[in-house]
């Protein structure tokens, strides 16, 4: 049976590190690259980390019925859209979503084929973390990772997460290898 991975977790609980390293480690799963209508980070290159689209794009993949999920965020910047397009599930993926993300690719391919992964992380840890990274940017935005930083509180409660079961965990404040070998446990059930 084939399986969609969902990596899920707050802002700068290291989903994108361990995506990296679970691609290298495990080259037969397939990415599933989401789309994006924010601009795009110094340092992204289009394709790996999201497919950067306008407005019009997004409008015309709606029309077609493609996106399987979307979420609208009203940032400091404006208004930053994240979707999802549907993709034939003939082989393993793995994708960074959001957990109302996981909950339309449930709807869409079947629970059955959908595994949720939660990283986390300290909450001091991650808002290092992200000031970080945010430092990095050629303006960087502080007012938006304050927003986002309880955004985060509220999105991942425990209530939310509760509304997922089968909802594996991995905590990213741990030694890389002992995150890929909670990977590598997780992978490896059917």
């Amino acid at each position: 049976m084939n399986r969609v991975f969902c990596l899920v977790g707050k802002s700068c609980s290291g989903k994108d590190t361990l995506y990296a390293r679970i691609l290298e480690r495990c080259p037969e799963l397939v990415p599933v690259v989401p789309c994006t209508t924010r601009p795009m980070r110094p340092g992204e290159v289009e394709g790996q980390s999201y497919h950067f689209v306008t407005q019009e794009q997004l409008r015309q993949y709606e029309n077609q019925g493609q996106v399987i999920e979307k979420r609208e965020y009203h940032t400091t910047q404006g208004l930053w859209t994240y979707f999802t397009l549907r993709f034939d599930l003939d082989t393993d993926r793995l994708l960074i979503t959001t957990l109302a993300g996981a909950r339309a690719l449930m709807d869409c391919y079947g629970p059955g084929h959908v595994r949720v992964v939660y990283l986390h992380v300290d909450d001091r840890t991650r808002l290092l973390r992200y000031i970080d990274r945010e430092s990095r940017q050629a303006r960087p935005d502080y007012a938006e990772v304050c927003r986002r930083f309880l955004a985060d509180q509220t999105d991942f409660s425990e209530e939310q997460l509760a509304q997922f079961p089968r909802l594996h965990r991995i905590d990213t404040g741990a030694e890389m290898e002992e995150c890929l070998a909670r990977w590598d446990a997780l992978y490896r059930l059917e």
